[in-house]
């Protein structure tokens, strides 16, 4: 694996495999700092394509895209976690690629990401891991109610049943195609939140402030980032927690780490994303440091200083749906009245075509106070129809 031998100054080129709104973000942040940046997406439409100096119209796994792609950047990112750990490693034996495929393999794969979370001493919820029928019929009772889970290439809620039962179970697990699956057991959460953290190739780890999210069908709806978003000692245990689990990965880059707050107060790890996440989208407009800059300076070996949030925040997450009126016809979301409204930053990324579901956007509401932001935030939301929250 190929490693930096100094800082990458501003003047250099640095390379993302994927086109999509992360790694438009990431394009815009770097050549913000002075440097040139290439994409390598297949679509030549795609967001971050369309920004970038020089994109590269291939597919992951292709090997003279790759080589290209290497010819170009002095180093290389990701911006999706289900690149292929394969064409991670063939970049990394020409130029440094942050996170290391390695890295990103586990994140890819919910028995190991378990099992490094088991390794690291952070608590996560109970579970099983189903790769056979002698499994499935050993798997505890005491398991269940849980999500069955495919071990691979799930996000945004794809990928995942509950069941109540055994037979529930069993029939989910064929339902899926009998692939490799964790099943998690179901437990009475109280909300959800998540910590950034960006960790450089000597050790050095900084974090953002712990985000308060709410999901919608499986797809995140609104963060909140304040003072009073989370009692002190559950947001202390996540930073520690999220700092445990990049550090055992020997991990370069921005990692996201999800947590779930149960109802008795006690906190556990879902998941992780080896990349910038949604629920750090509010730092571009709240904080001295964006999750955007903090991946720029890691992959270009540059100091890490700790962010600060200067103001209270929301963020919506802007679905395609906002683009389609109640009899289904095609509308302009009403952005002039939106921002109208105090502390509202729209960032929209560049999509052509509208899609339910589909992230289009994101709406960052900032204000003196967190009081002020919310009432912001809500009256945003009407505006939009979002539902309020």
């Amino acid at each position: 694996m190929t490693t930096l031998s100094a800082p990458l100054l501003p003047g250099s080129t640095l390379g993302v495999l994927g086109g999509g709104q992360l790694g438009r973000m990431f394009v815009h942040a770097a050549q913000a700092m002075g440097y040139f940046t290439a994409v390598l997406d297949a679509d030549p439409t795609s967001p971050a394509g369309l920004v970038s100096h020089h994109h590269v119209q291939t597919g992951y796994e292709d090997a003279a895209g790759l080589a290209e792609l290497a010819r170009l950047a002095d180093a290389v990112t990701t911006e999706f976690e289900n690149v292929p750990a394969t064409a991670l490693a063939a970049l990394g034996a020409l130029r440094p690629v942050s996170p290391a495929a390695g890295a990103v393999a586990v994140a890819q794969d919910r028995a190991q990401e378990k099992a490094h979370f088991v390794r690291c001493g952070v608590a996560c919820a109970p579970y099983a891991v189903i790769e056979t029928a002698e499994q499935l019929a050993a798997v505890p009772a005491d398991l269940l109610p849980g999500i069955l889970k495919t071990a691979r290439m799930g996000y945004d809620g794809k990928g995942q049943v509950r069941v109540k039962t055994a037979a529930e179970l069993a029939a989910a697990w064929e339902s899926v195609g009998r692939v490799a699956c964790v099943l998690e057991k179901m437990l009475p959460l109280a909300l959800e939140c998540s910590v950034i953290v960006a960790r450089g190739a000597d050790g050095a780890c900084v974090h953002l402030p712990v985000q308060r999210n709410l999901h919608r069908d499986g797809i995140l709806a609104v963060t909140e980032v304040h003072a009073a978003n989370l009692p002190d000692t559950v947001a202390r245990q996540a930073i520690a927690g999220a700092i445990s689990i990049a550090t055992g990965l020997a991990y370069v880059g921005v990692l996201c780490v999800e947590f779930f707050v149960l109802q008795d107060g006690s906190l556990v790890v879902n998941e992780i994303a080896p990349r910038p996440h949604n629920s750090g989208h509010y730092s571009q407009n709240a904080c001295d440091v964006s999750q955007f800059e903090l991946q720029v300076r890691t992959m270009a070996g540059l100091p890490l200083t700790q962010p600060r949030q200067h103001s209270p925040a929301f963020m919506l997450n802007l679905l395609g749906d906002l683009w389609f009126a109640a009899d289904g016809s095609q509308q302009t979301p009403p952005w002039a009245e939106v921002l109208a409204l105090p502390g509202t930053h729209l960032h929209l990324y560049g999509k052509r075509d509208a899609k339910r579901g589909r992230k289009m956007g994101h709406l960052n509401i900032t204000a003196d106070s967190a009081d002020a932001a919310r009432a912001t935030a809500l009256k945003a939301a009407a505006l939009l129809g979002i539902a309020p929250f």
